[in-house]
């Protein structure tokens, strides 16, 4: 089991939703935290409740990044919890009509060439990066040198209609874990991945009630939207338990997506 009381951790899209439940829950375990988020105000108050630091990332910039964990690293040391849940996308069918022009149009490659970057490359990226830091770290229990979970989404197995980048990139994320935890199995990190179904976060909220009722009716037990707590809980648990490694994990409630 990894020890949590004392370690550095770096959690992505820490600002808000699944990732600032994941800060506040390693924070409470004794975990020293690093923000990484485009949300400034959001990301410096989450911060200061946690006592970590915040680090303005776009996960999108190589070079912001690398200055994100230069920071994370000179004030809490090397990070051997990676956590990463940062993302945005685009949606829209492969083909569709024009409601203006009434002419077919494709979902655009540089659309699709915009969600890869922010999904798949930047998931690589950050765990990358993370990972050659970690491999200098001194070795716990098993040999173990650090941990990284990354983002994907139920999605990834039933995307829905209008979710052909999303749900084909957050795939990519899942195809990421088995092979780059075997790259990196003798220098003990273990990589993992969350596959959230409908979760209460900000963007769903917004969202009008009935929908929501809706969505939740949905979901077979519990008949309600996932809590961002419950996300945080199951990363804790893949940061504790050093047998999970090279796992797609979904989160759902059971659920599995309709078309539309």
């Amino acid at each position: 089991m990894m020890k949590l009381d004392g370690s550095a951790a770096v959690v992505t899209g820490g600002a808000s939703g699944l990732g600032r439940a994941s800060a506040l829950a390693l924070a409470a375990a004794g975990v020293k935290v690093a923000i990484f988020d485009i949300n400034e105000e959001l990301g410096e108050a989450t911060s200061k409740q946690i006592g970590g630091v915040f680090c303005k990332v776009d996960i999108r910039s190589e070079e912001n990044v690398l200055a994100g964990f230069e920071k994370a690293r000179a004030a809490h040391g090397q990070e051997r919890i990676l956590v990463h849940c940062a993302v945005t996308a685009k949606a829209g069918k492969t083909v569709s009509k024009d409601r203006a022009t009434g002419q077919f149009k494709r979902f655009s490659t540089e659309d699709y060439a915009f969600c890869a970057d922010v999904i798949a490359v930047a998931s690589y990226r950050i765990a990358s990066i993370s990972a050659l830091g970690m491999a200098a770290l001194d070795p716990l229990e098993d040999d173990e040198r650090g941990v990284i979970t990354l983002t994907a989404s139920a999605a990834a197995q039933d995307a829905q209609v209008g979710q052909v980048a999303y749900g084909s990139l957050k795939a990519a994320v899942n195809g990421l874990v088995l092979p780059m935890a075997r790259d990196l199995m003798d220098l003990g990190i273990r990589v993992n991945s969350i596959m959230p179904g409908i979760f209460a976060t900000p963007p769903l909220l917004a969202t009008p009630a009935k929908v929501l009722e809706t969505l939740s009716a949905s979901v077979p037990f519990p008949k309600r939207l996932g809590k961002p707590e419950e996300f945080a809980s199951l990363v804790l648990e893949l940061v504790r338990n050093t047998y999970f490694n090279g796992q797609n994990i979904r989160l759902d409630g059971a659920i599995r997506m309709p078309p539309k």
